[in-house]
């Protein structure tokens, strides 16, 4: 069967079309990505501004769209932090779920880092063994550990590229002062995290998934041959690090001239490294490896397990 997820981020609204079946892998047939960035729509206090709904609203509606022109059979819809923590969220979620002609399932932050880590472990497989799993998305960073399909510890703290943008970094360049107070405030904001992961057995492998973290692999990170002649992406702490007092001195035009920062990360990836980088730092990680699956990808596994399998005639 055909199915749909729609991921209304605080970055984007993101449709993911894909052809699964019970047992299978989900084969993508499109990927419809609408660039919102909701922290700019964020009134003095926290509510979503009209501007801002309607322009969810208009991202959702050609989703939907999208959807019915793929022929699918089921659209899962789903809403992360910008959504969850806006002081008018109901009326922003009324509004979505209208304009959708169905429910939307707004996700927590700790269920938001079950949906990726099981994306993650379906696709390194369970000889990775002990997953630690980074993901940083607009309006939140979630972490993540465990040996299963499901994290044995899970956490989600408001340290996403959007927000950390807009309250740390809101000059075009930043410049280094600014960016040391983001880093503090990460390594605070951590703090507890870190106290969380402390019981979990050293990771296997360590993993990041999202967009941000791709786009910084892109920039600092370096290729190593993965399976069936696919290319993996690493991403040494070293070199990340080495790479934000740069982007902190370049204004946000000159950066999507780099390698991986296309034009709707541009503004965020410096609050994306810093972010990243702490959060490595804290957790005493030398090098990641980057997932091509996360979020959306979850959804649709997690629902694939609850279709029915019949038995073989």
């Amino acid at each position: 069967m055909r199915l749909g997820v729609l991921d209304i981020g605080s970055n984007t609204v993101h449709l993911l079309v894909a052809d699964v079946h019970p047992g299978g892998r989900p084969l993508a047939t499109t990927s419809q990505r609408t660039v919102l960035r909701l922290m700019r729509y964020l009134e003095p206090d926290g509510a979503i501004s009209e501007a801002g709904i309607r322009a969810l609203v208009d991202a959702v509606r050609e989703a939907r769209e999208v959807a019915q022109s793929e022929n699918v059979v089921e659209l899962l819809a789903t809403a992360t932090s910008a959504v969850r923590e806006a002081t008018n969220g109901p009326e922003v979620i009324a509004r979505i779920e209208e304009a959708l002609g169905q429910d939307l399932q707004v996700l927590g932050g700790e269920t938001e880092a079950r949906f990726t880590f099981l994306a993650v472990r379906r696709w390194f497989g369970w000889s990775a063994g002990q997953i630690l799993l980074f993901d940083i998305g607009g309006g939140s960073l979630e972490i993540a550990a465990g040996s299963d399909e499901l994290p044995d510890v899970a956490a989600s703290v408001p340290l996403g590229a959007g927000r950390t943008t807009i309250e740390f970094l809101p000059d075009d360049p930043p410049g280094e002062d600014a960016v040391e107070v983001l880093r503090e405030h990460a390594r605070a904001t951590l703090a507890p995290v870190v106290a969380l992961m402390a019981d979990q057995p050293r990771p296997n492998h360590v993993v990041g998934s999202s967009k941000a973290i791709r786009s910084l692999a892109k920039l600092a990170g370096y290729p190593v041959p993965g399976w069936s002649g696919s290319e993996r992406m690493l991403l040494p702490r070293a070199a990340l690090g080495s790479w934000i007092p740069r982007l902190a001195r370049l204004p946000a035009s000159a950066r999507q001239e780099l390698p991986g920062i296309t034009a709707d990360r541009t503004f965020q990836i410096v609050a994306a490294a810093v972010v990243l980088h702490t959060a490595m730092t804290a957790l005493d990680i030398d090098e990641l490896e980057v997932s091509p699956w996360a979020l959306r990808e979850g959804v649709l596994l997690r629902y694939i397990e609850s279709l029915s399998w019949s038995e073989p005639a």
